[in-house]
């Protein structure tokens, strides 16, 4: 990864910086995101889709809300804000990405009803195959700004569409395959792929958080509150779906998990490799992976002790 152009103090210079990836280095994000896909098929279960024939409602409230909601969210947090256009088609890009794996450990220490959670995110992750790389040209051709972003990178709407979908759809259909065909395998090789994804991701984060550690300092004290406040507003939408359908506690505490963590990773990976690794969105975008995971600390925190007053140490 290398700098296009110096950052200068004038917050518009986030538009201007692009991390440039050698054959190589997009040769690997690629395979990491391939890999990323085929390891949550492998993970996938009958009983993540029972909640189809159980109980939908509270299944399908938090689907909209994540597919729909904290796009739609996002883009009118944009328009109050206006932010640069770079760091706006960051939020974006986070708010079309499916939930994250980490929603269920924090549901479960959170107390929260892990079995919806888990249904939640495999089966979103098994839809942004499909969902995320079309819901991410939509919203981000509504907003002006970031319309006129893409337009001056020479972006290629077909070619994202057609390379993204069959990178993201064919190593989930061949993970799904592989788990019906050959459970045993599938289990075998579940947890090895998904640690080496989430490591060389993680990584690429770190790197990526060195190598641009001036533009951090320089623009931090921008970056950091946009992504509190997104993802603030993200959990208070999964929270606030639970109210409007009437869910018990454990489940509005995992439709706030599940709305509030998104899996930027691979929005990271995708806006580095098709998106010209524009600095501002790649800024928010590691950002949001690493705040979501204090701020989903701090839920947690904050449900233990409320049930702790409660006297309800069994909330689930």
């Amino acid at each position: 990864m290398r700098r296009v152009i110096d950052p200068r103090m004038d917050v518009s210079a986030l538009d201007q910086i692009q991390i440039e990836l050698g054959s190589g280095q997009s040769g690997l994000l690629t395979l990491v995101l391939a890999t990323m896909m085929y390891a949550v098929a492998l993970g996938l279960r009958r009983e993540h889709f029972m909640f189809f024939r159980e109980d939908p409602k509270h299944y399908l409230a938090g689907m909209l809300a994540q597919i729909i909601g904290l796009p739609l969210l996002t883009l009118g947090l944009v328009m109050v804000l206006k932010p640069a256009p770079s760091l706006a088609l960051g939020m974006i890009l986070v708010a079309c990405c499916p939930g994250g794996n980490i929603s269920n450990l924090l549901a479960m220490f959170g107390r929260a009803n892990t079995a919806l959670s888990v249904s939640m995110t495999a089966t979103s992750s098994l839809a942004a195959a499909f969902v995320t790389p079309v819901s991410i040209l939509f919203w981000l051709s509504i907003y002006e700004p970031t319309r006129q972003l893409l337009s001056t990178t020479q972006f290629d709407r077909m070619a994202f569409l057609s390379q993204t979908l069959l990178i993201l759809a064919l190593p989930l259909l061949l993970g799904a395959l592989t788990a019906w065909r050959a459970p045993k395998l599938a289990k075998r090789l579940q947890k090895p792929l998904a640690l080496f994804g989430g490591v060389v991701l993680l990584g690429i984060i770190f790197v990526g958080f060195y190598t641009y550690r001036a533009v951090l300092a320089d623009f931090g004290m921008i970056i950091l509150p946009l992504v509190i406040v997104h993802n603030a507003l993200a959990f208070a939408l999964g929270y606030g779906t639970g109210l409007v359908t009437q869910a018990d506690i454990p489940t509005r505490r995992a439709l706030a998990f599940e709305v509030g963590i998104q899996n930027s990773g691979l929005g990271l990976i995708i806006l580095l490799t098709h998106l010209s690794g524009l600095g501002g969105a790649a800024a928010i975008t590691g950002m949001w992976g690493l705040w979501h995971i204090v701020a989903g600390g701090c839920m947690v925190f904050i449900f233990r002790t409320v049930d702790k007053k409660r006297g309800t140490t069994n909330a689930i």
